[in-house]
């Protein structure tokens, strides 16, 4: 009996989204769902201040997360829209790789750090808004705070003192999709890019270790979203 009543309110809401009106001007959409960022990260060479040059071949490393991402939109006209995306903070590990000979144990983890990146953007609906499936671009720009940065025991055991990164401004540019189920609600899928450039810094045996690195991850989200 449960089986057969899913089933009808599938059905229901398949034959009942192609006929949903889209975006007007003046709607105000929220929407809610899982967002990956997945660095692409390309390092410089680490500055080692105790050897007083860089090392050819070290780089920093970050690793992905996913974390619960909003999005919040307001219409402008039937196919322009502002848009501004928000998440709970991702956590991401930071490491370090290629050190060689007797630098070779400073390889591995290094610390862990927290960010937030809000992205504001105008984005641009092609269809007619009468459309069920709405495809859309958007551009716009990017602020990355970097916060609760701390080293690991074991990279203070080796010698590690203090983790420093710094915020970001950037572009970002998007592409996604809505999917009407009805007049008011929506699936929605969404790929960013987003560059994201910084510069971290701690010290080694009280000499300075610098890295820079372009993040410039992807960013990828699905959810469900509401029409008010």
């Amino acid at each position: 009996m449960r089986k057969t009543l899913f089933t009808a309110s599938v059905l229901a809401m398949a034959l009942t989204a192609p006929f949903a009106q889209a975006h007007q001007a003046g709607d105000v959409i929220v929407r809610a769902g899982a967002v990956t960022v997945d660095p692409r990260e390309d390092s410089s060479d680490i500055y080692v201040g105790a050897l007083s040059t860089s090392v050819p071949g070290t780089k920093a490393t970050l690793d992905s997360d996913t974390q619960l991402g909003l999005n919040f939109a307001y219409m402008l006209t039937d196919k322009v829209g502002i848009e501004l995306l928000a998440a709970t903070p991702f956590s991401h590990d930071v490491g370090v790789a290629g050190m060689p000979g007797g630098f070779s144990g400073l390889n591995g983890k290094l610390g862990e750090l927290k960010h937030l990146p809000p992205t504001l953007s105008v984005v641009y609906y092609p269809l007619d808004s009468k459309s069920a499936f709405q495809p859309y671009v958007g551009a716009g720009i990017n602020y990355t705070w970097f916060f609760d940065d701390k080293l690991t025991s074991e990279a203070e055991n080796k010698g590690f003192s203090g983790l420093n990164m710094k915020d970001s401004w950037g572009l970002a540019a998007q592409i996604g999709m809505d999917y009407m189920l009805t007049d008011n609600m929506m699936v929605n899928a969404q790929v960013r890019y987003i560059d994201i450039d910084t510069t971290g810094t701690t010290s080694y045996g009280g000499a300075k270790v610098k890295v820079d690195v372009d993040v410039d991850p992807m960013v990828y989200m699905v959810g469900l979203g509401y029409k008010f």
